[in-house]
């Protein structure tokens, strides 16, 4: 395996600013030493151009649309270009308005494509339902087609969105009634925090991969850092109480490196300046080191 690191140090798509340091954090954490004593070949293909300067709102519903789609742009023809030489993209955020891009990328090189999102939150509104306008709470519906119009133009015209039903968010929380309402229409599986302390994480991971891999070429797994429980990482945008503890979290990353259709992996929204001692910038590395397959014991 040849693993390409992409960073992408976006917060326009976020209310509080902070995660675009994000990649910067988790290269600095020791992402390269780790994936090195694993014996992968690696390389670093730095950092996905963004906008430095304070731009004007747009609209307030769908705000810094023209710079995120930009982003987004590039940031899925250097996944395609990833792919397609052979290489396993793995793309550090910055805020989750970049997974468009990520996804529509990894939906191009292997057309029918199974979405699992590590997430306390839904991610699915648009225009209609946002209540903050912020373009990393529409990302995962804009990569299905049922999300902000400006975002899905992403998507080559010769590409099928994504088919909702071979998407499943795990670890959801913290979701607005407009998005539970388009997520039970659209036919996505959500798997909620109450369904893992019923159930059991391992039941609902492998239910979760079913999904995701049913009839799918590839798997693109997306870790928001906020799944994780606030006081196992604190240094997220968005946190939310109730969380994956940080060995569930652990399991939850082993179990997505055992998945054979596995492409791309995303981790987002580390903002250091929330951080405690870099403790999730630490977490962020352990946690790609297990979903690239490393063990405790092997």
């Amino acid at each position: 395996m040849f693993i390409d690191i992409i960073g992408v140090p976006v917060d326009l798509g976020a209310s509080r600013r902070g995660v675009d340091m994000g990649p910067a954090a988790i290269r600095y954490s020791g992402l390269h030493e780790a994936i090195t004593k694993m014996g992968l070949q690696y390389r670093d293909l730095g950092n996905i151009e963004v906008p430095l300067d304070e731009l004007p709102v747009e609209d307030p519903k769908t705000r810094y649309l023209s710079a995120i789609t930009d982003i987004n742009n590039k940031l899925s023809a250097t996944v395609v270009k990833s792919l397609e030489s052979g290489h396993f993209p793995v793309v550090l955020g910055g805020d989750h308005s970049l997974a468009t891009g990520s996804v529509f990328g990894t939906q191009q090189v292997f057309k029918k494509t199974g979405v699992l999102w590590l997430d306390a939150h839904g991610d699915f509104n648009n225009e209609e339902t946002t209540t903050s306008g912020n373009l990393h709470g529409m990302s995962l519906a804009a990569a299905t087609g049922s999300g902000v119009i400006g975002m899905a133009s992403l998507k080559p015209e010769d590409v099928a969105f994504i088919d909702p039903i071979n998407v499943a968010i795990v670890g959801a929380r913290s979701l607005d009634n407009g998005e539970i309402m388009l997520l039970r229409e659209k036919g996505v599986s959500v798997f909620t925090m109450e369904d893992i302390d019923l159930h059991g994480l391992k039941l609902i991971m492998k239910l979760a991969l079913d999904v995701v891999e049913n009839g799918t070429d590839a798997v693109h797994a997306s870790f928001d850092l906020d799944v994780v429980t606030p006081s196992e990482a604190p240094g997220v945008g968005t946190p939310v109480h109730g969380g994956l503890t940080y060995r569930e979290a652990h399991l939850v990353a082993e179990l997505i490196a055992g998945c054979k259709k596995l492409k791309v992996i995303d981790v987002v929204e580390l903002n250091p300046i929330l951080d405690n001692a870099n403790q999730t910038g630490l977490l962020a590395v352990s946690l790609i080191c297990s979903m690239l397959g490393k063990r405790i014991f092997k």
